[in-house]
């Protein structure tokens, strides 16, 4: 398995989606964030990693993932971004039986069908908006958090959770192409233990990526990278077919 530690370098050597959000030095969340990244950096088991360090506030410790995942998913999506257009993704997918809607209450107010870079840019947009935003995601501690805080994170990070089903199923020749398939798994991985963790996404929204779930998050030690590429293929494959999807179209909101 890849270390987190190094993400954001390998990262940072390609192409960069969004600008990254970063945690003011001397607040609570840049400690917090400092704390994280350093367990990170150590080798810990990731599922221990994700997990509400004692004395801590869970809206910080959320609010400081949320941001985290913001930055890595953007760094992520960056590097396939110049290969999913409207012509080679018509919808926000994630296979042939899953499709995702946007709406965001201002110009779609009702759920509609976009192509995946233009629901993905207004995602991201959306996003930035929220976290840039001091009374939905407080950067001191005297300004409390608002009731809906919770509510709210949980549609962000429901909303990047398919930028990974997009991303491991439209794009991963991609991804493998350029060396990042231990570095992509290790933080859907570490995003997939949080958001579990805290019962931060609905169940219905893991089908897609169900079977690879099953083979990558597990606290064995993985396969070698190439192991995991052919693995791979032979999921893209049954997943075109079809295989472990419903038969008739979900749709989500």
């Amino acid at each position: 398995m890849a270390s987190l530690g190094g993400f954001v370098e390998f990262f940072q050597k390609g192409k960069t989606f969004r600008p990254k959000k970063k945690f003011e030095p001397g607040t609570l969340k840049y400690s917090l964030h400092k704390q994280a990244q350093a367990s990170l950096s150590s080798g810990i088991n990731l599922r221990s990693v994700v997990t509400l360090p004692p004395g801590e506030d869970l809206n910080d410790w959320i609010a400081v993932h949320v941001v985290d995942f913001f930055n890595r998913i953007n760094l992520i999506y960056g590097t396939v971004c110049e290969y999913c257009t409207e012509s080679s993704c018509p919808t926000m997918s994630g296979g042939p039986k899953f499709e995702y809607l946007w709406a965001d209450g201002g110009k779609y107010k009702k759920p509609t069908a976009l192509p995946a870079p233009q629901y993905i840019s207004h995602l991201m947009d959306w996003v930035e908006t929220q976290i840039n935003d001091e009374h939905t995601f407080p950067v001191t501690v005297d300004v409390p958090f608002p009731k809906a805080f919770i509510p709210l994170c949980k549609k962000i990070l429901t909303r990047l959770f398919r930028v990974f089903v997009h991303v491991y199923i439209h794009h991963f020749d991609r991804i493998v192409a350029i060396g990042a398939e231990a570095h992509v798994n290790t933080c859907y991985k570490h995003f997939y233990y949080f958001i579990t963790e805290f019962d931060l996404v609905p169940q219905k929204e893991f089908e897609p990526l169900k079977d690879m779930t099953a083979k990558i998050c597990h606290d064995n030690p993985e396969p070698p990278i190439e192991s995991n590429h052919r693995r791979h293929q032979k999921y893209q494959s049954r997943l075109r077919r079809g295989a472990y999807l419903p038969r008739l179209v979900s749709v989500y909101k």
